[in-house]
């Protein structure tokens, strides 16, 4: 995981956080290079940009494992083409590498 430079540290506001040991000790094993506090702000940045409608998860085809048919029960958008996907639409559910299911639009799948 990569951090996105947003702004210079020096720029940024002090802010005390209370974590478990075993939540920090997991975070600093993930984080590899990076650091458990860049880990975090990443954590934080993308569930700031899905509550706000701002996140777009970049996909290609070769992240895909499967496709299950499906009906949008909510307004969706193809995480491959960008497409919307109305409520009620004919939709695929894309099962990624990583194990996660996305939303494909019904023509995302043709070449």
């Amino acid at each position: 995981m990569r951090t996105l430079t947003r702004t210079t540290t020096t720029e940024m506001e002090v802010t005390s956080i209370r974590l478990e040991r075993e939540l920090k000790d997991k975070l600093k094993a993930l984080c590899g290079n990076t650091g458990y506090q860049a880990l975090i702000r990443d954590v934080l940045w993308n569930y700031v940009q899905q509550k706000s409608g701002d996140y777009r998860p970049q996909f290609s085809r070769q992240d895909l494992r499967a496709a299950v048919e499906a009906i949008a029960q909510t307004d969706q958008h193809c995480v491959l083409t960008g497409t919307p996907i109305p409520e009620n639409s004919p939709m695929f559910l894309g099962l990624t590498t990583t194990g996660d299911f996305v939303p494909l639009s019904p023509d995302s799948l043709h070449d």
